[in-house]
């Protein structure tokens, strides 16, 4: 079973499930540390994961990216690494600039983090409102001329935003919030992506942890837990998710796999769906993720989690 997977239209390949590197920036994670990080991202590798994806603004100064390089290193060559720019912290404030001056720098330090010459992809982490998206994209093509970047992708655009950049700058990829319950790019931008064959590796696929089903209705979120702010994680919303989870315990169980398993390998067999990017701050989660590339869903499993889906309704998120 051969799962990579192409990014857009070059040759880079990659496994369907990233380790998403913004956990171990210990920013809005609690209880992470630096000997669990570089486990984590070693233990992400043994398991077969080959994408690693960060952003510049990863950490306050940077953290995420330097633990890449500290980890994985050595192993330069195997790995395909996203980063992103546009978006840095002044103090514990995040501020996007995506002019070019600062995508060129941003570009540049990341390498310099990462102690390598190139990234396999670079994304203009979302859109500025005080700077045009073509000119952004003008920056990104003179990265990738330049040979620091090998393909360009963006993050959190509207199809409007997307076909702006692309007049400008080949897109490789696209990086949207995706998961079973918040789907709203269904509905143009996936279209558009598969038309133009745009890979779309999906963010949030376990919902911030909610649809890894390990929270229990009566869970109490610690005060410092950035999670509280959505309302999927409270009254009704909660209620509402919780009864759906239930549905997917039981296919699990069924299947002996976990419910966080269950909803990666659903999202990854979606048409248009490159790679789903998996958070991690402890070695036995991205064990636990990287199983998914060892199994398929059924087309009548696929059936009912669509109808258990379609039963929950439209989430406020």
């Amino acid at each position: 079973m051969n799962p990579l997977r192409n990014i857009g239209n070059t040759e880079i390949q990659i496994t369907p499930i990233a380790m998403g590197c913004w956990p171990i920036s210990g920013v809005t994670s609690v209880d992470v540390t630096e000997q669990a990080s570089l486990a984590t991202l070693n233990a992400a590798f043994e398991s077969g994961i080959n994408f690693f994806d960060t952003a510049y603004c990863y950490g306050y100064a940077g953290e995420s990216e330097r633990l890449i390089a500290q980890a994985l290193g050595d192993r330069r060559d195997q790995i395909v690494i996203a980063t992103k720019g546009g978006i840095h912290w002044e103090g514990t404030k995040q501020v996007r600039d995506a002019s070019p001056s600062r995508i060129r720098q941003e570009c540049d330090e990341s390498l310099l983090r990462l102690n390598t010459d190139r990234v396999e992809l670079y994304y203009l982490h979302g859109p500025d409102p005080e700077i045009s998206v073509s000119e952004s994209a003008g920056a990104f093509q003179e990265l990738l001329a330049a040979g620091k970047i090998r393909s360009v992708g963006v993050s959190n655009f509207t199809l409007e935003q997307l076909q702006e950049f692309a007049g400008i700058c080949p897109i490789s990829a696209y990086q949207p919030r995706y998961n079973m319950l918040q789907r709203d790019i269904e509905k143009d931008r996936l279209p558009w992506c598969i038309t133009n064959n745009v890979s779309v590796m999906a963010y949030w696929p376990l919902m911030k942890g909610l649809l890894a089903g390990k929270l229990a209705r009566d869970h109490q979120f610690a005060p410092e837990d950035g999670r509280q702010k959505y309302p999927m994680f409270h009254g009704e919303e909660w209620e509402k998710n919780q009864d759906f989870l239930e549905v997917l315990r039981t296919l699990a169980n069924e299947m002996n796999r976990t419910v966080a398993q269950i909803v990666i390998r659903w999202t990854i067999q979606q048409t248009g769906i490159t790679c789903a990017l998996c958070g991690a701050k402890r070695p036995e989660q991205i064990k636990e993720n990287a199983e998914v590339l060892t199994f398929e869903l059924s087309d009548s499993q696929l059936i009912s989690i669509n109808r258990a889906i379609e039963q929950r309704g439209t989430i406020l998120s």
